[in-house]
């Protein structure tokens, strides 16, 4: 009987090796409640849902990708056409927003409720996904990014365009310009038999032609004041593209250089790939802040390369800073680290104090922004100087020791030691400085990835998108593998509550596990005949 023990306990230290082989809580898409993530705003758009991936490792400060669907995708079909960059997601710790615009043809990113950085519509309901990720996970509010195709691409934009605070950079996919999208657009809420819902006819065909001045204006007007840091954008579109013209390009180009204060003529330009022309932009201090790649002959199927997007939004390795911000430490969403902004540090003793710039820089440095209790008011001014969107107002200032004022739009310090005041939308609190942290920055990126697979041309607007081309090879560019990646993005048909890969390999253990217990018993009921 000893032996036949002593077997019984060899098969219970496998069992109890292979329990611990099994992960206790795999990752997997999760869809979160709209009134956790509302956070007791109103007003958002009801058929907007919020889906999540939390990596099982999550990085000390993770930064977040949004990834907005093409026109009738849903945030289940966005996760399994982008699990490229899931995988290093899981390998990295960043946190990807799968955004969804249920029942709807496409997203809003033509009407006054999205594109108003105040507003109610599809963009900003998904700039509060990121606030909450913000301030759930402790995220990175200077690495939000964006990526998308097709309807996706075209969000993405505008997310990049209205919400400058908010976004590093994004990535584009037969998007069109900021803009664009408002150009007669049909602003039906719901999904059309017709498929006309949420379209811009004139801007689908290129039709639409601004001046760079002109186009820069119309985006400045979504957040007016704003002076800040632009995000950087890199541009993806097929030359045979006829749901989305590629028409749009030139548009493109002379909107963002404009946004971003370039010449309209490019720095340079090269051939990555045979078939792929790309043309790049480079800011003053010599970073590439805006890229375009032409895909000959390409219609509405630019294929999606997570490894590619990965590295131009400097994911590809964990941990880190943004690329864009190590190379030039000023560009950080919102305004500089270290700017001056209004007065630096004197403000004024009586009436305002010194405003931290329009829209970023500092609010002047420790006790500026207003007299320390003197000066024409508790705070030696009215707010004592604004710490500006999302800029930085140094520890103490924004107000008076004492009382402090309100940062209404940022700034890390909020107001004061004692008081402090509301920071409301965008800028971390440091230390007792004050201003709540709840909010924290804002930063959100992702975009529908998941392109691929021709339209069929004449096919009405409700097609755009299609699913992923199965083993097409991606364009490549810089950072991209120039192949089809590691592991293939699949279409939208898949079961929507499918699960990552961890959860696969969680299903294998426990099969291995009854498999083995099951030989146990056998053998034990043998031996006791």
């Amino acid at each position: 009987m000893g032996r036949y023990r002593d077997r019984f306990l060899a098969g219970v230290s496998i069992l109890v090796g292979l329990l611990a082989a099994v992960p206790a809580g795999a990752a997997s898409l999760q869809k979160i409640a709209q009134s956790e993530w509302w956070a007791g705003v109103s007003g958002l758009p009801s058929y907007v849902n919020m889906y999540l991936y939390v990596p099982d490792t999550p990085a000390s400060k993770p930064p977040i990708v949004v990834v907005p669907h093409h026109c009738q995708g849903d945030g289940t079909s966005s996760y399994n056409e982008s699990k490229s960059l899931v995988s290093l997601a899981d390998r990295n710790g960043f946190i990807m927003i799968f955004p969804e615009a249920t029942g709807q043809n496409c997203w809003d990113a033509g009407s006054d409720r999205s594109l108003n950085h105040d507003g109610k519509g599809d963009a900003p309901a998904i700039v509060q996904m990121v606030r909450y990720v913000l301030s759930q996970y402790s995220a990175d509010a200077g690495r939000v990014y964006s990526v998308g195709g097709s309807s996706g691409g075209i969000m993405t934009e505008a997310l990049l365009g209205v919400f400058p605070d908010v976004f590093m950079a994004g990535v584009s996919l037969m998007g069109v310009p900021c803009g664009c999208w408002a150009e007669d657009y049909n602003d039906v809420v719901g999904k059309p038999s017709n498929g006309t819902g949420q379209w811009s006819g004139p801007c689908a065909g290129g039709s639409v032609d601004k001046t760079a001045g002109e186009w820069g204006d119309l985006v400045r007007s979504y957040f007016p004041g704003y002076a800040g840091h632009r995000p950087r954008l890199q541009h993806w579109h097929g030359t045979s593209d006829t749901t989305l013209s590629y028409k749009n390009v030139a548009q493109d180009i002379r909107e963002w250089t404009n946004l971003l204060g370039l010449d309209e003529k490019e720095d340079g330009s090269d051939t990555p790939k045979s078939g792929t022309t790309r043309q790049y932009w480079k800011s003053a201090c010599g970073y590439t802040v805006f890229e375009v790649f032409s895909l000959s002959g390409v219609g509405h199927a630019v294929p999606f390369d997570g490894n590619a997007v990965a590295a131009y939004f400097g994911l590809d390795q964990a941990g880190g800073q943004d690329p864009e911000t190590a190379a030039c430490p000023d560009a950080v969403p919102g305004g500089a680290t270290s700017g001056t902004g209004g007065t630096s540090g004197s403000g004024g003793t009586s009436a305002t104090g010194g405003d931290g710039g329009a829209t970023g820089g500092d609010g002047g440095t420790s006790g500026a922004g207003g007299g320390e209790a003197t000066g024409g008011g508790p705070a030696g001014g009215r707010t004592g100087g604004r710490g500006g969107v999302g800029g930085r107002s140094s520890a103490g200032s924004g107000g008076s020791l004492e009382t402090g004022g309100t940062v209404e739009t940022g700034g890390v310090a909020g107001g004061t030691s004692a008081t402090g005041g509301d920071v409301t939308i965008g800028g971390r609190s440091s230390m007792a400085a004050g201003g709540t942290t709840a909010t924290g920055g804002i930063s959100a990126t992702g975009g529908m990835v998941a392109v691929g697979g021709n339209v069929a041309t004449g096919g009405s607007p409700a097609q755009v998108g299609g699913g992923v081309g199965a083993g097409a090879a991606p364009a490549s560019g810089p950072g991209s593998s120039g192949a089809s990646g590691t592991e293939s993005d699949t279409g939208s048909e898949g079961c929507g509550c499918r699960l990552g890969h961890h959860a696969e390999g969680s299903a294998t253990a426990t099969a291995l596990l009854v498999a083995a217990l099951g030989i146990v018993l056998r053998r034990r009921q043998r031996r006791a005949r």
